[in-house]
């Protein structure tokens, strides 16, 4: 293979390009949603249940909601944590914009607090100099996979009185200081999105311990209304009340049992993402001008992401140009996230931007995703160690 980056007309180190994150579906996935496709409930039905209650056993949960997607199941919790006009919210803005959106949906503000440097994860000493009179909930985003500091999130909102949410969408699976994510916060939010650990298509889900918000989110992603059709059919009844305004999320049968037969695979996948990260940590080791996120030895990361740090202070160019260079080698890398605070609506809504959070800024120019999904084989893992390798070198002062 040339030395000669493939962006400068070299040889790439793959001819078919690698993607950052992709589903895994076998017969069994198909077969499962072909069963609830020949039934007779397709929406609403018994499907929905099952996989509420084997999620809320898998992550030791008393609850589940299930919902139609993770920006939804983040709406749901807004909603239960009863977020209104006039309420702040803490937030990370390492995240993906939906964890601020959804306290804006209820009319509330999102409050940024910056992150911890070395796992860009949300900063307790800064959640609590953001807080104020008016803040009622605590959004820790549990980034690229690795559970937040939730012994001192607990503390503070404890302290004060606040609702404390765990956006673990990145981290199911994963565990701190031997508790499973999702029993960890008062209400934990997953998303089943096909790059996500297990996909219903879209999906997401809630859990919690406590009913009465349980039940809330229930009536919350049926319109509002206190039941559905399923239970006004064993019920022999039509009859039906709409007690608040709701949304229709609900989550399909089908999309269940789909969700259900990707769950008995979990904890096999996560592994081996695990596996391929530990490949990484042991190539990247060796490359002073590449930094992956710190782990913490409380914790069981569960890997969506693999993040990288590029020392641009030792490279004669910029992330950008570095982000170029390795999509032309065929590994398919991102960027997570944009800080939200950036975003347009965000600067104009509420007057955020540039030096709002500045180690989550600093951070962003440096931040490259790598590939990591378990179908990735030893030689993928190893095309993206050789790229990133050939990149950097070619790169170097």
């Amino acid at each position: 293979m040339s030395g000669k980056l493939a962006i400068d007309g070299g040889t790439p180190v793959r001819d078919r390009r690698l993607p950052y994150g992709r589903q895994w579906l076998d017969d069994d996935d198909i077969a499962a949603v072909v069963e609830v496709l020949r039934s007779d409930w397709l929406t609403t039905g018994p499907k929905v249940d099952e996989f509420e209650q084997a999620f809320a056993v898998f992550v030791g949960a008393r609850e589940a909601v299930a919902v139609s997607n993770g920006t939804a199941a983040l709406h749901a919790a807004m909603y239960a944590a009863d977020i209104g006009p006039g309420d702040e919210a803490i937030v990370s803005p390492m995240t993906f914009a939906a964890s601020a959106n959804c306290v804006v949906y209820q009319g509330g503000t999102p409050v940024f607090a910056d992150v911890d440097a070395d796992t860009l994860l949300i900063d307790p000493v800064q959640v609590e100099a953001k807080i104020t009179p008016r803040t009622k909930a605590i959004v820790a985003v549990d980034y690229t996979g690795q559970p937040c500091d939730y012994d001192a999130l607990r503390d503070i909102a404890d302290r004060l009185g606040l609702t404390l949410v765990a956006d673990a969408c990145h981290a199911i699976g994963g565990s701190y200081k031997g508790r499973p994510v999702g029993s960890l916060a008062d209400m934990s939010t997953f998303s089943f999105h096909p790059v996500k650990h297990i996909t219903t298509g879209e999906g997401g889900m809630i859990t919690t311990d406590d009913p009465e918000l349980a039940q809330r989110m229930r009536v919350f992603r049926n319109h509002g209304i206190t039941t559905d059709h399923r239970q006004r059919e064993r019920q022999g009844s039509w009859l039906y009340g709409m007690v608040d305004l709701g949304y229709n999320c609900r989550l399909t049968d089908f999309q269940c049992a789909l969700g259900l037969s990707q769950l008995r695979k979990l904890p096999g996948w996560v592994a081996r993402r695990q596996e391929i990260a530990t490949r990484y940590d042991v190539a990247f080791a060796k490359m002073p001008t590449v930094e992956p996120l710190r782990v913490r030895g409380d914790v069981s990361h569960a890997y969506h992401l693999y993040v990288i740090c590029l020392d641009l202070t030792r490279l004669r160019a910029t992330r950008t140009e570095v982000f170029a260079a390795l999509r032309a080698e065929g590994i398919g890398v991102n960027v997570h996230y944009i800080p939200v605070h950036y975003h347009p609506f965000y600067r104009e809504r509420f007057g955020a931007g540039p030096g709002l959070c500045p180690v989550a800024e600093a951070a962003y120019e440096q931040l490259i995703t790598l590939p990591v999904f378990p179908r990735m084989s030893n030689d993928d893992v190893a095309d993206v160690v050789t790229a990133v390798h050939k990149v950097v070198e070619a790169y170097l002062r």
